[in-house]
């Protein structure tokens, strides 16, 4: 393998990964939710440059190919541990969240199978724009999890029409469920999509 430049940025954003859990063993809250915030977000925008920077400069590679979906994987599962630990076990992002759990070992599953015709399961547009949505509402969630733990005054509700007691904190993890639920669906419908193009390959022989 060599050591490009978008090579080494996938190699980074796969790391940083573990290190969004690992944030919250060394720092107290809600110092650990903003590092984590920074350090997801700060990786999620490797995942743009290293393949735009690939691309550009013709330094493609199997490796790359092969490492930017686990890079991507790891992030959004372990991320999602993370917040539903420290979200209180809120069924609405658990429901979400196993949704988009299973459909990645499902699809892992498959390309495992199929070896060597994986190809078929080659990443998509709408798969693009899974993890993107997965990758922002990860984000806001987590800036709801560090506003939750700090003593943060609340929006004027008169002026912009907030039920009495909304909280910023409650705005940014309302408007991060919303995003978790759409990003949710777009996981189940490439989900689907996968399935059935390998349906042709897992039919019995006649």
């Amino acid at each position: 393998m060599v050591w490009t430049l978008p090579n080494t940025l996938t190699v980074l954003r796969l790391l940083a990964a573990p290190g969004v859990a690992v944030m919250f063993l060394y720092f107290t809250r809600p110092w650990a939710d903003f590092l984590a915030l920074i350090l997801f977000v700060g990786a999620a925008i490797t995942d743009w440059f290293d393949g735009y920077l690939a691309r550009l400069w013709k330094q493609e590679s199997r490796f790359g190919a092969m490492l930017d979906p686990i890079a991507d994987k790891a992030m959004v599962v372990i991320a999602i541990m993370v917040l539903t630990g420290y979200s209180g076990m809120n069924p609405w992002l658990i429901l979400p969240a196993t949704v988009i759990l299973f459909r990645e070992i499902f699809v892992g599953g498959l390309r495992e199978y199929l070896a060597d015709r994986a190809g078929l399961l080659k990443v998509t547009r709408l798969a693009k724009w899974k993890t993107t949505a997965q990758m922002v509402a990860i984000a806001v969630l987590f800036l709801g999890t560090a506003l939750s733990v700090m003593d943060v005054p609340p929006p004027r509700v008169g002026r912009v029409g907030l039920p009495p007691g909304t909280t910023w904190a409650g705005l940014a993890t309302w408007l991060g469920l919303l995003l978790i639920w759409i990003a949710a669906a777009l996981t189940a419908a490439t989900g689907w999509d996968y399935f059935r193009k390998s349906l042709p390959f897992l039919k019995d022989a006649r």
